[in-house]
C-alpha cells in the first residue's frame, strides 16, 4: 500500500509535539545510504562572520560526505585559493578544512578575507558559505588629560568612557582603583554606550578613581582608562578665595542645584528613530536626570508590550525585547517623573530582516525516466531576490539538462536521466544578509532495502503514541506495508497512522498493542521486509505529591513523594530546586521518598520539584515552600516639608519575608530631653511608605521606623537625621492641680509638671495664683521654678480658695488656665453628735441614730461618723471576759446604721463621733442597751460511759454560749441495725440542771445513735451527736464460743466469709461510683439557728447514713476514745462582715449581711430518712 501522510486537520497535544519532532527529525535524515552513488553535501563549515584570535592558528573548517568521496577547493576574495604554494597553509586529509599556521611565523591580517569551499564528485559540486575571516582587535586607549570636574551638590553629570573600537566591540563598566565596581542604582547608571550617568549629584559621589574598563573577550585583555576625578561640594563651601578664583563657568555646568523637574541626557530631542532586525534583540534606552531623581516608564503608543518577551534592564532605563519580529515595529514612549513634572520622549522601531526561509530545497533521489521539483522559497525585510546556482556556477551560464525548467523559486524536473544528477545551490539575498543551501538531484535505479535493524525492541508506556521505525531506501520509492503477528493482514489507517517515512504510529498504546510488527517494502525492482517487537509498560506515577508549604525561618520542613511504576522498571528519583539542583548543604537530606529541610532560611524558598524518571518516562510533581518571617526593617529614611509644627518623613520598606506589611510603626527619640528613650508617634497601613508627622517646639526629633505583618513586628530601622524644631510658648498648663492643707493655717497647693517634651522652649516656671472663693480679695501670683509645690502660710483654717497654676517659658506664657476649688487645712471637729438613739432589732443586730453636727463645727472635710461600742458584761455573769471596744465607720453625712454581729443576752455601750480629713471629733454621751435571749450553742462535749447489757450512761457540758437561761435539754436516741437502718427515734426532755443521764431498757449488743441539744426560750440549739453500744449477753457468748467449736460451723462460717468479701468488694465498687449512703450535713456553728421541731418516729427503721462524721465508733474512727465530742466556740465577729474595726457599709450607713448555716441531719423517721432544714437568720437592714 502507499504510505500516507498524517491528515492535517488533526491537533496535537502538548504531549504529543517531541514526537512531532522525532517524525521531523527521521525526515530530514532520510539519506542516500553511503555505500550508493550520490553527489557531495557540505556537513560542516566555518560561520559566515568568522573572528580569529590572532594568537592562534587559523582553522577554516569544511566537511562533506559523497561517493565517490569528494575532493575539495578554496577560493579566496573570489579567486583560486593555491595552497600548496603558501607553506603556511594545510589541508587535513579525506577533509577540505585548512590550517593556517600563524603561530610559527606569518600574521593574521595577511589572511583576512572572504573564502569559499567546493566539494566536487563526479555527480557534481556543493559550495560553503561564504566564510569572512577577520583577527580580532583589542585596540589602546588613546592618551588623554582628563581635567578634574567640580560641580555643586544635585546637578547631573555624565563621564563619557568612548572606549577604543575593537573587534567584536568590548564589554564596558566602571571600577575605582580597588578593582571593585561602582555601585549604581536609579540616580547612578551606566548606559548602552558605556558612559556613566548621575541623574544628581551627591557628596559621597566626590572621588577621584572613576575608571572605565573595556573587556575584549576574544582575545581576553582588559583596557583602562585614565581615572577621573569628581568633587562635588555645595555652594556654602565655598570660601571667599574660591569664590574670587572660580567663575560659575568653570564648573561643570550651570544648573543650579535646587530641586527640577526631569529632563533627558539621553536620547537627544523628543523623538529619535531605532532600526534592528528580525529575531534579535530590541534594545531601547532613556535617561534623565533631575531632582529629585526620576522614575522611568515604558509605553508602546500603538499597542501594548509583549509579556513574555518584554524585560526592563539598567533600573528600567532600558527597555529590551528579545527575538523582535516586524509585528514589534511602532511608536515607543519613555517618560521620565518625579515630583516637580514629566517629561516624555518617543521612538520610532523598525523591524528589518535578513532572509530567514520558508521552504528550503531538500535533496531529491528520483530514478530514471522520473519526475521531481526543488523549491527554494525566503522571506524578509525588504524581500529577498532568489538566485540558482548548479554546481557552484550560476545556472544562466551552467551546461543544459533538457529535464530541469527553472519556474522563479522552483525548479522542476521532468523524465531525468543518469546525467541529471548534479548539486543545486540557492541564493536568498537581501541588504541585510543572505541564504545557501545545497540539495542534490541523484538518478538512481535500487530495489527497496530497510535500514532499521532487525528485530528490535520497543517498549512504550501505555497510553502513550508509540513509534515503531522502518527506515528505508528505494528508487523509485517504495511503498510501504506493516503487519502485526506472522499471519495477521495489513494494518488499517482508521487504527494506525503510516508516516511518509515508513515509522508506524499507534496513537494510544495499550496493553494488548504488545506484539511483533513486520514492515514491508515495495517497488518495480523488488521487495524487502524487516520484523519489530512492542512491548507496553505501565506508567510511572506520583501517588502521594508535595504540598504547598508555608514554614518561618529556623523550623524544619519535609516534602513526601511517593512513586508508583511498572515492576520491569527500575526508577531513580531526584529532588530538583526552582528546576536546578539540591544545594550542597547538610540542612538538605533526601531518604526514601521524603525530602526533609532543615533551619530553613530564606534562601531555601521556591519550588521543590520531586522527579522520578525510568528509561521509558518521567513524571514530576511540584510544591512551593514559602519562607515567611517579621519584616525586615525599613531603610533610607529621609526628612522633607520640615515645618515648625510638621515634617513629612518617607522610607524605603525592607522585604516582607513573604508575609505582608500590615502597618509601619513610627517612633521618635527626643534627644534634647530624654536621649535613648523612644517614644510611639503614630502608625500608617502597610501600603503606605509617607507620613506627616506633628512635631512639637524645641524638640530635638529623632525617628525611626518598625514594619509589622501576621508574625510580629520587625527591628526598628536606623534613625533619621536630626531635626530641632523652633521654641514656643507652652500649649498647655500643668494637670492635677490641687489645693489642701496640711496644717490649720496653711494651702499646699501641688500640680504635675510638664515634661521637657511639653515646656516648648527652655526656662519653664510656673505661675500660682490664688485668692478665698467667697471674698473679694484680688489674686495673689508668684511665679516659681520647675517644680510641683507651693505652700501658702497664714491661711485660716478650712476655708476654700481658687488656684491657678499656669505654664511659661523665655517664649511666653501658655494659655490662661481654668480655676480649681481648694482648701486650706483642718483641724479636729469641735462638737460631738447629739440625740443618740438605740433600737434593738434581735438578738444579734441594733440600729443606731444621731443628729449631725453643724457644718463649721466640723472644720474640715466631713468623712463620715464613727461608732465605738463594746460588751459591758453579761446578763448572766459579770466580767466574765475582757472588755473590747469594736468600731464601725459610716461614710458620708449618714445619720443612722447598723450594729451587726452583737451577742444575745448582753449589755452594751456605745457612743458616736464625727470624722474629718484630721481626725475625730468628741465622743457623745454613753449610750446603754441590752440585746434579749437567742438559741443556745451545742453542748460543749458529750460521753457516753458505763455500757451495761440494756443500759448506757450519758455525761456532758452545758453550751459555752448560752446565750440565754437554759429550760431545759433534749435527748433523742435510735438503734442501728446490722444493715445500717435506723430504728425508732425515742424523745426524752432532760432539765437543764443536769450533766448526767442514764438510759435504761436498751437492747442488748445493740448500737444506738444519740441526737443531744440545749434549749432556752429563744428556742433550740445546736445539737450534738454520739453513737454507742451495749454489752454481749455471757450466756450467749458462751454458746457462741461452743458452737465456735464445731467442724461444720467452721466450714461455713469459712464460707460465709467468702460470700462476705465477695459483697464487701461489689459495695466498695458502688462506693467508689457514688453510692447510695447520704451523706448529713455539716453542723453549723454560726449564730442564731433556729432548730425546727422533728418528726415524731413512727416505730420503724430508715436509712442510716455512714458518712465520716456519723460512722459507728470502731478501729479507725476519728472520734477520740473517750466518746467526746467537742464544739468550737462561735461567736459573732464584724471580721466576717467588714474590714475590722473600720468595716464598712452601705450608702445609708447599713450593714449589709446575714447569718447562716446548716444544721445537724435530723433523725429519720420510719423508713424514710428525715433530714433537718438550715435555718437563716436573716439580718435586716434599716434605713
Amino acid at each position: 500500500m502507499q504510505l500516507k501522510i498524517m491528515p492535517k486537520k488533526k491537533r496535537l497535544s502538548a504531549g504529543r509535539a517531541p514526537l512531532m519532532l522525532f517524525l521531523c527529525q527521521m525526515i530530514s535524515a532520510l539519506e542516500v545510504p553511503l555505500d550508493l552513488v550520490q553527489p557531495p553535501t557540505i556537513t560542516q563549515q566555518s560561520p559566515k562572520d568568522y573572528i580569529i584570535d590572532p594568537r592562534e592558528n587559523i582553522v577554516i573548517q569544511c566537511e562533506a560526505k559523497g561517493k565517490p568521496s569528494p575532493s575539495f577547493s578554496w577560493t579566496r576574495n573570489g579567486t583560486h585559493f593555491d595552497i600548496d604554494k603558501d607553506p603556511l597553509v594545510t589541508m587535513k586529509p579525506g577533509s577540505g578544512t585548512l590550517t593556517i599556521n600563524i603561530m610559527s611565523e606569518g600574521k593574521a591580517e595577511t589572511y583576512e578575507g572572504v573564502y569559499q569551499c567546493t566539494a566536487r564528485n563526479e555527480r557534481g559540486a556543493a559550495i560553503s558559505n561564504n566564510i569572512v575571516i577577520r583577527p580580532s582587535r583589542s585596540p589602546l586607549w588613546t592618551k588623554e588629560k582628563l581635567e578634574p570636574i567640580i560641580l555643586r551638590n544635585g546637578q547631573s553629570l555624565v563621564l563619557p568612557c568612548r572606549p577604543p573600537i575593537g573587534l567584536p566591540p568590548p564589554i564596558i563598566f566602571w571600577m575605582d582603583n580597588s578593582f571593585q565596581r561602582l555601585p549604581q542604582s536609579e540616580r547612578v547608571s551606566q548606559g548602552l554606550n558605556g558612559d556613566l550617568y548621575f541623574s544628581n549629584v551627591l557628596p559621597e559621589d566626590t572621588r577621584e578613581d572613576y575608571i572605565c574598563y573595556a573587556r575584549f573577550n576574544h582575545t581576553q585583555t582588559i583596557q583602562q582608562k585614565q581615572p577621573i576625578s569628581v568633587k562635588v561640594i555645595s555652594v556654602d563651601e565655598l570660601n571667599d578665595t574660591i569664590a574670587a578664583n572660580l567663575s560659575d563657568t568653570e564648573f561643570y555646568g550651570a544648573k543650579s542645584h535646587r530641586q527640577r523637574p526631569p529632563t533627558f541626557l539621553t536620547p537627544d530631542g523628543n523623538t529619535s528613530r531605532k532600526e534592528e532586525l528580525r529575531g534579535n534583540v530590541l534594545s531601547l534606552e532613556c535617561i534623565a536626570e533631575g531632582l529629585p531623581t526620576p522614575i522611568i516608564y515604558w509605553i508602546k503608543e500603538d499597542g501594548t508590550l509583549p509579556i513574555n518577551r518584554t524585560f526592563y534592564r539598567n533600573f528600567k532605563k532600558t527597555l529590551q525585547i528579545v527575538q523582535v519580529t516586524e509585528a514589534d515595529s511602532g511608536n515607543y514612549q519613555c517618560i521620565a517623573k518625579n515630583a516637580l513634572g514629566a517629561i516624555h520622549h518617543t521612538i520610532s522601531v523598525t523591524v528589518k530582516a535578513a532572509p530567514y526561509w520558508i521552504i528550503a530545497p531538500q535533496n531529491l533521489v528520483l530514478s530514471p525516466e522520473e519526475d521531481g521539483t526543488l523549491i527554494c522559497r525566503a522571506n524578509g525585510n525588504p524581500k529577498p531576490r532568489i538566485s540558482w546556482l548548479s554546481n557552484g556556477v550560476p545556472i544562466e551560464i551552467a551546461p543544459d539538462d533538457p529535464s530541469r525548467k527553472i519556474d522563479g523559486d522552483t525548479i522542476i524536473f521532468s523524465k531525468v536521466q543518469e546525467r541529471s544528477s548534479a548539486v543545486y545551490q540557492c541564493n536568498a539575498s537581501n541588504e541585510y544578509g543572505y541564504l545557501l543551501a545545497n540539495a542534490f538531484v541523484n538518478v538512481l535505479a535500487e530495489p527497496p532495502r530497510i535500514l532499521t535493524s532487525a528485530n528490535t525492541l520497543y517498549q512504550v508506556i501505555a497510553n502513550r503514541p508509540a513509534l515503531l521505525d522502518c527506515a528505508f531506501f528505494g528508487s523509485p520509492l517504495p511503498t510501504i506495508e506493516w503487519f502485526k503477528g506472522a499471519k495477521g493482514s495489513a494494518l488499517r489507517e482508521d487504527i494506525y497512522v503510516l508516516h511518509e517515512n515508513g515509522t508506524l504510529e499507534i496513537p494510544v498504546a495499550q496493553k494488548d498493542s504488545t506484539g511483533t510488527y513486520t514492515c514491508v517494502a515495495r517497488n518495480k525492482l523488488g521487495m524487502a521486509n524487516n520484523d519489530v517487537h512492542l512491548e507496553i509498560k505501565d506508567p510511572t506515577r506520583i501517588i502521594k505529591q508535595p504540598e504547598y508549604a508555608v514554614v518561618q525561618r529556623g523550623s524544619t520542613v519535609s516534602f513526601e513523594c511517593k512513586v508508583k511504576h511498572d515492576h520491569t522498571l527500575i526508577p531513580t528519583v531526584m529532588w530538583l530546586k526552582d528546576h536546578g539542583e539540591l544545594p550542597n548543604d547538610g540542612r538538605f537530606t533526601v531518604d526514601k521518598d521524603r525530602l526533609v529541610v532543615a533551619d530553613v532560611n530564606d534562601d531555601d524558598g521556591g519550588t521543590y520539584t520531586c522527579v522520578a524518571n525510568t528509561t521509558l518516562d518521567n513524571v514530576s510533581a511540584s510544591a512551593v515552600l514559602s519562607v515567611v518571617d517579621v519584616p525586615n526593617p525599613p531603610f533610607d529614611l529621609e526628612l522633607t516639608d520640615q515645618l515648625d509644627r510638621s515634617v513629612q518623613l518617607s522610607w524605603t520598606p525592607g522585604d516582607d519575608n513573604n508575609s505582608p506589611i500590615t502597618k509601619f510603626i513610627i517612633e521618635y527619640e527626643d534627644a534634647m530631653h530624654e536621649p535613648g528613650l523612644w517614644h510611639h508617634q503614630t502608625e500608617v497601613p502597610g501600603t503606605q511608605t509617607t507620613a506627616q508627622l506633628k512635631l512639637s517646639p524645641y524638640v530635638n526629633y529623632s525617628f525611626r521606623v518598625m514594619a509589622e505583618n501576621n508574625l510580629g513586628r520587625s527591628l526598628p530601622s536606623e534613625a533619621s537625621e536630626q531635626y530641632l524644631t523652633k521654641a514656643a510658648e507652652p500649649d498647655k498648663n500643668p494637670t492635677a492641680v490641687e489645693g489642701l492643707g496640711s496644717e490649720p493655717d496653711n494651702l499646699v497647693i501641688t500640680w504635675k509638671p510638664l515634661n521637657g517634651f511639653e515646656s516648648n522652649g527652655p526656662g519653664l516656671q510656673y505661675k500660682v495664683s490664688w485668692r478665698q472663693k467667697d471674698g473679694d480679695d484680688e489674686w495673689t501670683s508668684v511665679v516659681v521654678a520647675n517644680v510641683s509645690k507651693y505652700i501658702v502660710s497664714g491661711t485660716p483654717t478650712f476655708v476654700p480658695y481658687l488656684i491657678k497654676v499656669q505654664a511659661l517659658n523665655d517664649a511666653g506664657f501658655a494659655p490662661e488656665p481654668a480655676a480649681v476649688m481648694g482648701h486650706s487645712g483642718e483641724d479636729l471637729p469641735m462638737v460631738a453628735p447629739g440625740n443618740v438613739r438605740v433600737n434593738v432589732v434581735n438578738s444579734t443586730l441594733a440600729e443606731v441614730h444621731w443628729d449631725p453636727v453643724p457644718l463649721k463645727s466640723i472644720r474640715g472635710h466631713l468623712q463620715g461618723y464613727r461608732i465605738y461600742y463594746w460588751k459591758a458584761q453579761s446578763s448572766l455573769t459579770r466580767n466574765r471576759r475582757h472588755i473590747e471596744k469594736k468600731i464601725l465607720t459610716f461614710q458620708g453625712s449618714k445619720t443612722h446604721g447598723m450594729l451587726p454581729g452583737l451577742e444575745p443576752f448582753s449589755h452594751y455601750t456605745l457612743n458616736v463621733r464625727v470624722v474629718n480629713g484630721k481626725g475625730e471629733g468628741p465622743a457623745s454621751p454613753d449610750k446603754v442597751f441590752n440585746t434579749p435571749e437567742g438559741v443556745p450553742s451545742a453542748p460543749s462535749s458529750l460521753k457516753i460511759v458505763n455500757p451495761t447489757l440494756d443500759s448506757l450512761t450519758l455525761e456532758w457540758e452545758p453550751p459555752s454560749h448560752p446565750n440565754g437561761i437554759l429550760t431545759e435539754y433534749t435527748l433523742k436516741y435510735q438503734p442501728i441495725n446490722s444493715t445500717h437502718e435506723l430504728g425508732p427515734l425515742v424523745d426524752l426532755k432532760i432539765p437543764a440542771n443536769k450533766t448526767r443521764w442514764i438510759l435504761k431498757n436498751l437492747n442488748f449488743s445493740t448500737r444506738y445513735k444519740f441526737y443531744f441539744y440545749a434549749q432556752t426560750a429563744a428556742g433550740s440549739g445546736i445539737q450534738i451527736t454520739e453513737e454507742a453500744i451495749t454489752t454481749v449477753d455471757e450466756a450467749m457468748a458462751s454458746r457462741q464460743v461452743d458452737i465456735a467449736t464445731q467442724g461444720w460451723f467452721i466450714g461455713l462460717m469459712c464460707a460465709v466469709a467468702l460470700l462476705i468479701l465477695i459483697l464487701l468488694i461489689v459495695c466498695f465498687i458502688r462506693r467508689n461510683k457514688g453510692g447510695k449512703y447520704p451523706v448529713k450535713e455539716k453542723e453549723d456553728a454560726h449564730a442564731d439557728p433556729e432548730i425546727q421541731p422533728m418528726k415524731e418516729d413512727d416505730g420503724t427503721f430508715g436509712e442510716y447514713s455512714d458518712a465520716e462524721d456519723h460512722k459507728p465508733l470502731k478501729k479507725g474512727s476519728r472520734t477520740p476514745s473517750d466518746r467526746t465530742v467537742k464544739k468550737e466556740d462561735s461567736d459573732d465577729s464584724l471580721v466576717d462582715y467588714g474590714e475590722g474595726v473600720n468595716g464598712q457599709f452601705n450608702e445609708d450607713g447599713s450593714f449589709i449581711g446575714q447569718y447562716s448555716g446548716k444544721k445537724e441531719k435530723e433523725p429519720a423517721e420510719g423508713n424514710e430518712s428525715s433530714e433537718a432544714p438550715s435555718p437563716v437568720n436573716a439580718m435586716n437592714s434599716f434605713v
